[in-house]
């Protein structure tokens, strides 16, 4: 009995994905009758149809939407299987996808990469900076071989590894009754109103989560980004809470106070995460070596 092969199954999650047989083809690098060919000997030995071609473009059966599944998760083994051979021959060479998220990007990454460099220079470090959420879209999806977290952060068919601890600082302006006082501990902020990142950033999740009585500001004065936010902070907006990794990276500003709870607060855990599957688990503890403090 003939089987579907790799070649079909690419093809079926590219109509999934684009909707179109015309994109799809144009994605796949074929003539759209080379792909339309393929899609019928593969319905024709699942013996079921798996797309339905309308006006609207290409739409996915009840069938064809489980086949599709099925399909990524038999790609992705493949891509394993290839990531680990490789990388037991040759680790870190060649291509290698990582994703961050704004928080830590630009605090801890200028401080690595020469020395990442240094130690693997036949590697090829592509970088992507964006929400957490996205990015572990990014790993099941393939696009990304590991991304810098924060955690914790729970998500199905992800492994993380915590890499350092991050301590979290008051920030807020000179004038600000906090910023001098003798002795400051997190329950002073209750009550306060604490500016902090807009949703979506797993940061203002942990800024909440290590003080239960935060009083988020208002809506209007998000900040979208830590360096807005110590602006914010720093033009008598409001007070914040600060990663001791951006403050010591130089995040910091005119007219604003930075210090440390006493006793200290750590706030979050900068980590590691990548698909449970993944081929490149070798690899990505070698990253991950060279990520830690020495």
């Amino acid at each position: 009995m003939p089987q579907p092969t790799l070649r079909q199954l690419s093809f079926l999650i590219a109509i999934a994905d684009h909707g179109s047989y015309v994109t799809a083809a144009q994605h796949a690098l074929v003539t759209q009758p080379s792909l339309s060919a393929a899609i019928k000997q593969l319905e024709a030995i699942l013996g079921v149809i798996l797309i339905e071609r309308g006006r609207g473009g290409a739409t996915l059966t009840p069938a064809g939407e489980i086949a599709a599944a099925r399909a990524r998760a038999i790609l992705s083994s493949v891509d394993d299987l290839g990531e680990a051979i490789r990388g037991t021959s040759e680790p870190l060479t060649g291509p290698f996808r990582l994703g961050v998220i704004p928080t830590i990007a630009p605090f801890l990454l200028p401080k690595v990469l020469p020395p990442i460099k240094m130690a693997y220079p036949e590697l090829k470090l592509y970088l992507r900076e964006d929400l957490t959420s996205r990015l572990v879209d990014g790993l099941r999806a393939h696009t990304l071989d590991a991304a810098l977290i924060a955690l914790p952060y729970e998500a199905s068919s992800i492994t993380t590894m915590a890499l350092l601890e991050d301590e979290f600082l008051f920030v807020g302006p000179h004038d600000h009754p906090l910023s001098s006082k003798a002795q400051l501990t997190i329950s002073d902020l209750e009550g306060e109103q604490v500016l902090l990142l807009e949703d979506g950033h797993c940061l203002r999740d942990h800024a909440i989560g290590v003080c239960g009585a935060i009083r988020p500001g208002l809506a209007e004065v998000r900040a979208t980004s830590l360096f807005t936010l110590v602006h914010m902070a720093a033009g008598g907006l409001g007070i914040s809470l600060l990663p001791k990794l951006a403050a010591d990276a130089g995040l910091a500003v005119e007219g604003l106070t930075v210090r440390a709870f006493d006793p200290p607060v750590i706030g979050r855990q900068v980590g590691l995460a990548w698909r449970r599957t993944s081929g490149r688990v070798h690899e990505i503890k070698l990253l991950a070596r060279l990520l830690m403090p020495s």
